[in-house]
């Protein structure tokens, strides 16, 4: 079966992916990534993260145990994460 991306939102700039990834594995499931979005000029934490676990039904159990859990005074927000989509309206970096 195969895995499930989770968004995860609202989190404190200090958290760190490794933070994330036994967070998640404590809920009972095999985490496959953890990716911190982080700022490209900076390389500060933007407060959310993506995290896919092995199967859907590890990612469900994660996300109905994480959703509003309390980490570091903020409550965070967890969810199946969008499917990406090819192209995008923002600025892009880098040579053309």
């Amino acid at each position: 079966m195969p895995g499930a991306r989770l968004f995860v939102g609202n989190l404190p700039y200090s958290v760190t992916e490794q933070d994330l990834r036994e967070l998640f594995e404590h809920s009972g499931g095999k985490v496959e990534s953890v990716r911190l979005i982080t700022d490209f000029d900076t390389g500060r934490s933007k407060g959310y993260a993506f995290v896919e676990m092995a199967t859907a039904d590890e990612a469900g159990k994660a996300a109905r145990e994480l959703h509003e859990f309390n980490l570091n005074g903020r409550s965070l927000v967890v969810n199946e994460a969008r499917p990406r989509h090819a192209g995008g309206t923002g600025p892009r970096r880098g040579p053309r």
